[in-house]
């Protein structure tokens, strides 16, 4: 990334991000919590993308480069921590379920970031409180290094319904399968199909947030029928696609939302 801008401290406030618009890259000597209470949230590093509906936040550690991307309009909502107060002790990017009391806390801490009141103060302890009861989630998209999984990578998130398997695309960009699947496990710490499921659930939020009819981002993202993405949608965010644009985030259960990879 480029033209890196550096904000020292982490800003804590809620804004509105219009359809696809962008945050450049940046950094903080803080650690942040990106939340968007509408739309879908990408956060990018050279190492990845991790991406999130509003039942979801990413925990971005202080000194990391990343950019924002806005899918649908985002009601976001930032938090800045101090580097010395990380109380999830984590020092990568990671989504965080966002559950009905956290979601308000959230909400009720970014209102007005000028005030300073003890009350305020008891809020931001019991939002940290919550932050380390929240489950962790596998939402992001590693970004490959070598130059044959770069190839496959491309490939697949240019046609997320291309049907081929490992050793067809190994086939196309002249890598054996055997090495792919090694390349996959040592780079991304997945397996093929659990990053593919990956991919596809990232494009399918991107365009569900543009009010695609379910049925066609079924089709469009590579499941065999409506039903198949429902159900691995509905275990991976805790509900329906169908209800994406229409519920308020509340609604769902992120804490019971379980794996989704595809063995």
């Amino acid at each position: 990334m480029s033209n890196i801008r550096h904000t020292p401290t982490a800003p804590t406030r809620a804004q509105p991000l219009a359809a696809g618009e962008r945050v450049d890259a940046h950094r903080h000597d803080d650690h942040q919590i990106v939340y968007a209470g509408s739309g879908v949230l990408a956060v990018t590093t050279d190492a990845g993308t991790w991406f999130a509906p509003g039942t979801r936040a990413i925990w971005v550690p202080a000194g990391t480069v990343h950019a924002h991307r806005a899918y649908g309009r985002l009601d976001l909502h930032l938090i800045g921590l101090p580097a010395e107060d990380n109380p999830l002790g984590l020092d990568t990017p990671t989504v965080l379920a966002v559950g009905p009391l956290l979601r308000e806390l959230i909400l009720a801490y970014t209102r007005d970031p000028a005030d300073g009141s003890p009350e305020r103060r008891r809020l931001l302890a019991v939002l940290r409180d919550q932050l380390r009861a929240s489950p962790q989630q596998p939402l992001w998209l590693p970004t490959p290094t070598d130059p044959r999984l770069v190839a496959v990578c491309r490939i697949v998130h240019a046609d997320p319904a291309d049907p081929r398997t490992l050793a067809a695309l190994g086939a196309a960009t002249g890598a054996g399968e055997r090495t792919l699947s090694r390349l996959f496990r040592r780079e991304f710490g997945m397996t093929f199909p659990q990053w593919r499921t990956q991919s596809r659930l990232y494009h399918a939020l991107r365009m569900l947030a543009d009010d695609t009819p379910v049925t066609a981002v079924a089709h469009r993202c590579g499941w065999s029928s409506a039903s198949a993405f429902i159900d691995v949608f509905h275990r991976a965010f805790g509900y329906t696609p169908g209800t994406h644009n229409r519920r308020p985030p509340a609604d769902a259960d992120p804490a019971g939302s379980r794996s989704f990879t595809v063995q």
